[in-house]
């Protein structure tokens, strides 16, 4: 009788899920939909606690009716009043970015083919609703061409030869990090790591080359954008700010600051129109069956001495810090 109880509770729960909480995709962006009931709670508090989602947005992201959200919403107390309260001092909170939000002002079909599992909310620590947007990594070059790109709207080799590559999600870590591999079709492999560490966020960015020949002519574009960041937007008249790897935005009275670096070899630059700004590494030759990373940083700063800042970060000694499993004690920069 209990072995038969259970199939039955086990059947309803999948046609939930699977029947009549799914209603007809939402047009606009490639909606994910949770995969099960652990899932389906992770994203609604994703959403709803950390970035404030509205119903329409919840439906663009997952896919769900509006009537299946609200009746999870509610068996789960998921309300902005039950957001739980950061800890005092707490490190900075990385999140997966759920998608079914406009990231940048580009909007229309740019926006619609942005994929998701490039990208991490990372919170502002002065502003429970603000954020900044990563994307990890956004296009990777090489002799070969742009062999990924994390939106469809410009041609690859492989949308060239119209292979289409998986859907994948970040994988959430114990640590509060994120980590994700792709293998593209020809062997190139890359590993994104991101991890929160003091008030900073430390990252690394592998590629692996499982190819028969060498890599070249490598370079990477990360974005970080400001979209959701209360105070850099183009009408706030944000401030710039940059120096070696280092690069910052600030509000417009120079108070508050969000700042970026990539070693070895950065590029920085910016897109007001985006908005987002960049520091971006180049990789060294690779071998085949070799590897090569590159690292980064991202922090936020409350103060106006910016380029005082750039010197404090870099007496943490992450930039010679070629960490692999974890970055070293000295480049914390809660000190």
């Amino acid at each position: 009788m209990k072995t038969f109880l259970a199939c039955v509770t086990t059947v309803v729960l999948l046609m939930v899920l699977t029947e009549a909480g799914f209603a007809k995709p939402v047009p606009g962006f490639q909606y994910r939909t949770p995969k099960s009931e652990k899932e389906l709670r992770f994203w609604l508090e994703n959403m709803v606690w950390y970035h404030g989602f509205s119903r329409d947005e919840i439906r663009a992201a997952t896919g769900l009716s509006k009537a299946r959200i609200d009746e999870a919403l509610r068996r789960y107390d998921i309300r902005a009043e039950t957001r739980p309260a950061p800890a005092r001092r707490s490190r900075l909170r990385i999140l997966p970015w759920p998608g079914g939000r406009e990231l940048t002002n580009w909007g229309g079909e740019v926006e619609r083919s942005r994929q998701r599992e490039t990208k991490a909310t990372v919170l502002a620590p002065w502003d429970r609703t603000s954020y900044a947007v990563l994307d990890l990594p956004e296009a990777i070059w090489s002799n070969l061409g742009l062999v990924y790109l994390a939106h469809i709207d410009v041609p690859t080799i492989w949308t060239r030869r119209k292979i289409n590559l998986d859907k994948l999600e970040w994988n959430r870590r114990p640590d509060g990090g994120l980590d994700l591999t792709r293998t593209l079709p020809n062997g190139i492999a890359y590993k994104a790591v991101l991890l929160p560490f003091g008030r900073s966020v430390r990252m690394k960015l592998t590629l692996i080359n499982g190819t028969e020949s060498t890599l070249s002519k490598l370079r990477v574009q990360n974005c970080v954008m400001l979209k959701g960041l209360k105070g850099f937007q183009n009408e706030d008249r944000p401030r710039l700010a940059a120096s070696g790897p280092y690069n910052a935005r600030g509000t417009a009275d120079g108070k508050r600051w969000i700042i970026t670096a990539w070693v070895p070899e950065a590029n920085i630059w910016g897109n007001p129109r985006n908005p987002c700004f960049h520091s971006d590494p180049k990789f060294q030759d690779c071998p085949p069956g070799e590897s090569r990373s590159v690292y980064g940083w991202l922090s936020f700063y409350e103060g106006d001495d910016i380029k005082g800042e750039f010197r404090r970060i870099d007496k943490t000694g992450w930039r010679s810090d070629r960490w692999q499993e974890k970055p070293g004690r000295g480049a914390d920069s809660a000190k």
